[in-house]
């Protein structure tokens, strides 16, 4: 790595006088030398880089629901009798039948007001409504929810397909905006609990890191995990992965970022390759070799003169 010692920085003695040029801009946060180039930029650029890959992950949130779920949510109101209503924590409704509503390998609606027994059906996610509680169901488990108390829900087709067409351009816009903001809180509170250990291990292996860099690097750290997990949302939607392998990408994504935190430090300058601030000669000329003040120690000795004749 190329060093020019001829522009000193008045800044902190631990830091390196010599500013490495050939270092890339901070643009990319795929690579280990383009997440360590996020610590020497601005902050306003973290952000920008950020806030597109919340957009791009957003973004393929909102396709897989367009593509896979919400079709399903549709098909399933239509399927609904054209009367039904939850009063008292209670569903009434005059469908006796069992069988699904709506099924795809993603998604299915169930219905099951007389407590005759749920068909099996194995979608990657089953949503089951009862008499008196509705429930999520996965190959994780249920989560069993009572309905609303004190409160009337129409329950029918009619009535449900006009709120659901009035709402669906809301529920798309209240997601997208949820999953952005959701990832820069959780970008925020990652980094800064990473960033002391990012300072720590950058002062161990004697790597130019300061504080405020270990929090941009740790931050961009984050993205190329989060670029993963958004990523893996495609090839489960088209179907070439399943709820099994996609739950993998999911959870790999986490050591995938602590990969990146430990290794794109290395790829920042030295320390020690540096000339400190405090040894430098201020009457050395830019670009000029500093002098041993003891003379060069694999120099030769001076020959002595040869003695006088007739001493």
């Amino acid at each position: 790595m190329s060093k020019d010692e001829s522009k000193p920085e008045p800044s902190d003695i631990r830091e390196s006088i010599a500013e490495d040029s050939s270092f890339p801009t901070a643009w990319q946060p795929l690579t280990t030398r383009g997440v360590a180039a996020f610590s020497r930029t601005t902050i306003g650029r973290l952000l920008i880089v950020q806030f597109i890959v919340a957009l791009l992950i957003a973004a393929s949130i909102l396709w897989f629901l367009s593509a896979n779920w919400f079709p399903t949510v549709r098909e399933a109101i239509r399927q609904l009798p054209e009367t039904g209503q939850i009063r008292n924590q209670a569903l009434n409704s005059p469908r006796t039948s069992t069988a699904p509503l709506a099924e795809t390998r993603f998604l299915a609606f169930v219905m099951d007001v007389e407590g005759s027994g749920i068909p099996a059906v194995k979608p990657d996610l089953r949503i089951e409504f009862h008499r008196n509680k509705f429930a999520f169901c996965s190959v994780l488990g249920c989560l069993t929810f009572d309905y609303p108390e004190d409160r009337t829900v129409l329950f029918s087709r009619l009535e449900l397909e006009s709120w659901w067409a009035a709402w669906e351009p809301v529920i798309y816009t209240v997601i997208g905006l949820s999953v952005v903001v959701w990832l820069f809180i959780s970008w925020f509170i990652l980094a800064t609990i990473y960033s002391p250990v990012a300072r720590i291990y950058s002062f161990f292996k004697d790597r130019r890191l300061t504080l405020l860099g270990s929090w941009k690097l740790s931050a961009a750290a984050l993205l190329p995990a989060a670029l993963m997990t958004g990523v893996a949302i495609v090839p489960y939607g088209l179907g070439m992965i399943d709820l099994i392998g996609f739950l993998v990408l999911f959870a790999l994504h986490l050591p995938v970022g602590w990969a990146y935190l430990f290794v794109s430090p290395l790829r920042l300058p030295r320390v020690s390759d540096a000339v400190p601030a405090a040894r430098q000669n201020p009457f050395t000329p830019p670009g000029a070799v500093p002098s041993n003040p003891f003379g060069d120690p694999s120099a030769s000795p001076p020959e002595e003169p040869p003695p006088k004749q007739g001493s």
